[in-house]
């Protein structure tokens, strides 16, 4: 069974909806074998990337940077990753209150030094809360998790 793994920081009621819609979009019944692990950036250790085939990281913007809880787990995981998850596929969505170029910019960084290959171009969920946001993460889910599981990542 192939493994998404979803490491989302999710510090408010909104950021947990979006978390929750992720991991219900990569579990949707229409796909099978894969095996979706949703945790905290500070519960998830370099061996929980390591056995993963595909990662989703979901971030605050924070300061117009990405949250202290992805950086720690960047610090933590960075070298103990190298070069044995050479091209894993990725994917970011950024709650972003402003603009998020800031959050995306120093997450794309980090992941292009440890030569992870991102799937496409970060979902940024901008300014004031919509509704809309749970529906645009969900489908980030599916597509991950159908697109792990067709063999496609």
């Amino acid at each position: 069974m192939k493994k998404l793994l979803a490491i989302v920081h999710a510090p408010s009621p909104n950021t947990k909806r979006l978390r929750d819609a992720l991991v219900r979009g990569a579990s949707h019944e229409d796909v099978d074998g894969v095996d979706v692990i949703c945790q905290s950036p500070f519960d998830t250790e370099p061996d929980d990337v390591l056995a993963a085939d595909a990662v989703v990281l979901g971030t605050t913007e924070n300061l117009g940077y990405m949250s202290g809880a992805l950086k720690d787990f960047f610090d933590r995981c960075y070298y103990p990753c190298m070069d044995k998850t050479d091209a894993l596929p990725y994917a970011l969505f950024v709650r972003a209150g402003l603009d998020g170029t800031g959050t995306c910019r120093a997450v794309t960084s980090i992941a292009s030094g440890i030569r992870w290959k991102p799937v496409r171009d970060p979902l940024v969920c901008k300014g004031d809360w919509q509704d809309s946001f749970v529906d645009d993460v969900e489908e980030l889910g599916l597509t991950m998790a159908a697109s792990l599981e067709a063999g496609i990542l």
